[in-house]
């Protein structure tokens, strides 16, 4: 497996990212090094597509990544997240593949391929699966083996298809059901066109509501247009907001998101809302 490098025109500092994701703990080669490193990136920084529903235009760029998630302190979607985690841990040392995931690829077929992006890691005469953009997926890296695992006493599982895929199966309460991969380099060309179509997309979630995810100890908070939740192994805990001032609060105090620009979102929030669900939650 080869080792993914990028070669950065803008400044992207290791201690800087460390210190993002609050993490001063060993640089090694390791795999406790690999869970820690994944722990602490998915606690500090939330899932996010606040740029797409404001129609400011992303790329699959590391270089923007670093400035927006670092620099900036926000979040990010897939290619943002494990694009930055990706180049961190290849920093260290580790041997990082960018692997082509589709997420729901069980119902919209291989169309969906490219619509996330996965990472291996070679470690040891092993692979892991490590993934900080699917939102409220696993916390720790899984080994590349078929099997059930249990996080905070939520069950995952990972299933080798019959036509050569990995299917992750998220958990009882996940947004998304799975997303599907093979141990192949990504083709970087469709990861830029996918993450180009998304932005558009009307008929995926990115595009139709707003998405904010992060990951607490016993569990998550998400944010789905006016619906806040919280995702524990006992269940799932819904309220709906009543205002922008509350989406700006809740954005701030809960996910770390000092963009009171989503405030002009409001409106489309509500009609949305109301569309899939009237006056109910």
């Amino acid at each position: 497996m080869p080792v993914w490098a990028v070669t950065c025109s803008l400044p992207m500092n290791l201690d800087a990212y460390l210190e993002r994701i609050s993490y001063s703990g060993p640089r090694a080669v390791d795999v406790e090094t690999l869970r820690q490193i994944q722990k602490h990136h998915l606690l500090a920084i939330p899932y996010e597509n606040v740029d797409v529903q404001l129609k400011r235009p992303l790329t699959t760029s590391v270089e923007a990544a670093f400035e927006k998630i670092v620099n900036q302190r926000r979040g990010g979607w897939c290619y943002e997240m494990n694009g930055l985690l990706g180049w961190a841990l290849a920093e260290i040392g580790f041997d990082i593949q960018r692997t082509l995931g589709g997420v729901n690829r069980n119902e919209r077929g291989d169309d969906a391929i490219g619509n996330h992006l996965v990472l291996l890691v070679a470690l040891k005469g092993k692979t892991y699966v490590v993934d900080a953009g699917f939102g409220d997926g696993f916390l720790y890296p899984l080994p590349l083996e078929e099997g059930t695992f249990f996080e905070r006493d939520l069950e995952f599982r990972l299933e080798l298809m019959s036509d050569g895929f990995w299917r992750m199966h998220n958990h009882q309460f996940g947004g998304a059901p799975s997303f599907d991969f093979r141990t192949k380099v990504a083709e970087e060309f469709r990861l830029s066109e996918s993450c180009e179509y998304l932005q558009h997309a009307e008929d995926y979630p990115f595009v139709k509501v707003l998405i904010v995810q992060r990951f607490v100890e016993g569990g998550y908070e998400i944010q789905v247009g006016r619906v806040s939740k919280r995702i524990t192994a006992d269940g799932v805990t819904t309220t709906l907001l009543d205002s922008s001032e509350q989406l700006v609060e809740r954005l701030n105090a809960v996910f770390g998101l000092d963009v009171p620009e989503v405030a002009t979102l409001w409106p489309v929030i509500v009609e949305r809302h109301d569309q899939l669900f009237g006056s109910e939650l």
